[in-house]
């Protein structure tokens, strides 16, 4: 039985759900997203609560109700308040700017990189960090891990864009051999 699952989801202010047979919409001051309903859970929209319960006792019916009611909870926290993702860049010559909506980075190639966010995704930059902010957290994290796979942090100068607290085990170069004879 899902513990995740049997919570129901308290709908705050100003913020709306509606559901349909198929697509639950959240609509909230920073946009609307719509999720489609996982096959064989049952939600109901009951006093400002979003409740979920599934369909039948198979194993899959199970998994997707805790699933299912996790990307609902992701959703109303979304709209409500923003999530948020924010990277470091390290290394010399390495920079990132704005132009217009889309991210151009100077990460040591011969040409910048240029990234235009989907829509309903803002990226800031300041100085060695860029933020990246929206309502969807998956489209934030699938974005930032785009962005940091350009130039992954390398273990032995530690260059490289790297989620901000992220912790990059250094490795110890190669010494000079000395010859003994």
């Amino acid at each position: 039985m899902s513990k995740i699952g049997k919570k129901p989801i308290i709908i705050p202010e100003g913020v709306e759900a509606q559901i349909s047979e198929e697509t639950i919409r959240i609509k909230g001051k920073n946009g609307e997203l719509s999720l489609k309903i996982l096959p064989q859970v049952k939600v109901e929209l009951n006093d400002g609560k979003i409740i979920f319960n599934a369909a039948n006792k198979s194993k899959s019916s199970w998994a997707n109700w805790g699933t299912m009611r996790a990307l609902v909870n992701n959703a109303v926290l979304g709209v409500k308040d923003e999530f948020s993702k924010i990277l470091e860049i390290e290394g010399v010559g390495y920079r990132a700017t704005m132009d217009g909506k889309n991210l151009s980075l100077a990460l040591g190639f011969t040409n910048p990189i240029k990234i235009s966010p989907p829509e309903g995704i803002t990226i800031s930059v300041d100085k060695n960090t860029i933020k990246i902010s929206g309502a969807d957290k998956f489209l934030v994290g699938q974005i930032a891990a785009k962005i940091r796979e350009l130039k992954k942090p390398e273990p032995y100068k530690g260059k490289g864009i790297r989620y901000q607290g992220e912790i990059v085990r250094r490795k110890e170069g190669k010494k000079a051999a000395s010859a003994t004879t």
